[in-house]
């Protein structure tokens, strides 16, 4: 991104500025400690330092008043659209089955979702939120109890840890997968070198090259050996080498069920193709989007597109059948989204709420908004896949992987 487009982006307020500061001191004590940052490392703490980073802090995030709106902020379509595809499992799995949602954003979705399997006559036993934010679980907390009958806000519970009891049911990630901190590689003269952030002399961050580990240079010959043909040289993108043991983690536990996964990304030929020479990584700050990442940390999101390939391999590697791969909008047209809207719009007040209808159609589905940018996996284990919406198995694009 040119100097031009980072100038035009919105100046942080003196708070806003002193927070970054803080978070910044203790990323150049670490580095002066230490050495060179890996760039996942400054990631991570970029956006889940205790008290500092991006998700860890108490500013808005979400939505008009944040600085990215997810599907869930639209409106209510896209979690009554996914409750379709929950239901039929939590009927097959019987009176114990739980939903694990990772990272419960506003808490928008979790309030729709419920909302609707009520309605449908299977709600979970238990709907459970892993959120390591104790901003957003208390922000998730005051819009539950606030907007769900006390008999369903009874059913929610907040986690620390993924369970480690095994359990049944159905966990669900909705633009989780991108925020995990991403390892950056390049190569020169053929050898794979990692991306590391340094301090100048004036105190601010910017990038090194250096000699990765054998984790991150397996992960990426692997890459090439898949793609049958090596990276050139000053090719640079990102990986997530630690995706198996994070899959493992989170669902090691879920002996029979259903993950279902939403996110922005790619197939791995179309995510490492050769024209895409920078990688996907960006930041996200008051509803615009720019690549100067190591800008104003815990003040902006920080990013990187999913590849589903990756993902598909982790899941598997864990235990689960691949069930379906397909984009967004094909999902939720194949969970109902028509139905959905047509009642929706059927009981709306006015003009004004029929028009946001539409505009949540829209953002939903649209190619160049939400519609083929996001896709959905599906993978079960312990569970015939056969109980899902055969529109969605109709749908699958997984030969796409």
């Amino acid at each position: 991104m040119n100097a031009q487009a980072i100038h035009r982006l919105p100046e942080p307020g003196p708070e806003e500025r002193a927070h970054s500061e803080r978070l910044a001191i203790h990323l150049r004590e670490e580095i002066a400690a230490h050495g060179p940052m890996p760039f996942s490392r400054f990631m991570e703490r970029c956006l889940y330092a205790p008290g500092l980073g991006y998700y860890s802090a108490g500013m808005p995030k979400f939505g008009k008043a944040g600085d990215f709106v997810t599907a869930p902020e639209l409106g209510d379509l896209f979690a009554q659209c996914v409750a379709v595809t929950f239901s039929p499992v939590i009927k097959a799995l019987g009176a114990q089955a739980d939903i694990l949602e990772l990272g419960g954003g506003s808490g928008a979705f979790a309030e729709a979702a419920l909302v609707a399997l009520e309605a449908a006559g299977t709600p979970p036993r238990r709907y459970l939120i892993l959120e390591p934010s104790a901003d957003l679980r208390e922000r998730q907390g005051e819009r539950l109890r606030a907007a769900l009958p006390k008999v369903l806000f009874e059913r929610v519970a907040w986690l620390d840890r993924p369970p480690e009891a095994a359990w049944r049911g159905v966990l669900f990630a909705n633009e989780v997968i991108d925020a995990l901190p991403a390892t950056r590689f390049t190569l020169h003269q053929g050898e794979v070198l990692e991306e590391y952030v340094v301090t100048s002399d004036d105190g601010r961050f910017a990038r090194t090259d250096r000699p990765t580990d054998t984790l991150v240079s397996g992960a990426v010959r692997h890459l090439e050996r898949h793609l049958e043909q090596p990276f050139a040289d000053g090719y640079r993108s990102e990986l997530l080498p630690q995706l198996p043991y994070w899959m493992q983690a989170v669902a090691g536990s879920l002996e029979a069920g259903l993950m279902l996964f939403i996110d922005y990304g790619y197939a791995r030929h179309e995510y490492y193709r050769p024209g895409r020479e920078d990688g996907t990584l960006r930041a996200f700050y008051r509803q615009r989007v720019h690549a100067d990442v190591l800008r104003q940390p815990g003040l902006q999101d920080l990013t990187a597109s999913v590849d589903f390939t990756a993902l598909a391999e982790a899941g598997q590697h864990a235990g689960f059948d691949l069930a379906a791969y397909l984009p967004q909008a094909q999902f939720l047209m194949a969970s109902g989204l028509q139905d959905a809207f047509e009642h929706a719009h059927a009981s709306a007040a006015d003009e004004a709420a029929r028009y946001a209808l539409a505009q949540q159609v829209k953002h939903l589905t649209l190619p160049g908004e939400m519609g083929e940018r996001f896709q959905v996996m599906l993978m079960t284990r312990g569970l015939d896949a056969q109980v899902l919406p055969q529109d969605v198995l109709l749908a699958d694009r997984s030969q796409r992987l």
